[in-house]
């Protein structure tokens, strides 16, 4: 970065069917537009993914981990400094962390 430049705004990304996350740059409703915003990022550096495990209805945040489980898999997992698991549900939850630890991704888990 040159002098004078300004550092260039976090990505804060969050997957949730109803919380505002307000510090989220892009939020998806379901985990079909979870899907799309991750690929739309495939190739930068996420500071920040919020997910929810319950979505409304029968879907749930888990066709994205399933994404982001076969991205690592693959041996290009998406770049990501901290993902927040932040839900309701504690099993889900509890199953989301477990899931993206395995794949080395950083995982934290957030109160709901």
């Amino acid at each position: 970065m040159k002098e004078g430049q300004a550092a260039p705004a976090p990505v804060i990304l969050g997957i949730d069917d109803l919380r505002a996350l307000p510090g989220a740059t892009r939020i998806a409703r379901t985990s079909r537009e979870g899907i799309q915003l991750l690929e739309e990022h495939r190739d930068s550096f996420i500071d920040e993914l919020w997910l929810d495990h319950d979505l409304g209805g029968d879907d749930s945040i888990m066709p994205v981990v399933t994404l982001m489980e076969e991205a690592a898999f693959s041996g290009r997992p998406f770049r990501i400094g901290t993902v927040y698991v932040h839900s309701a549900n504690p099993i889900g939850a509890e199953t989301v962390v477990r899931s993206l630890t395995h794949w080395a991704y950083r995982v934290r888990r957030a109160t709901a």
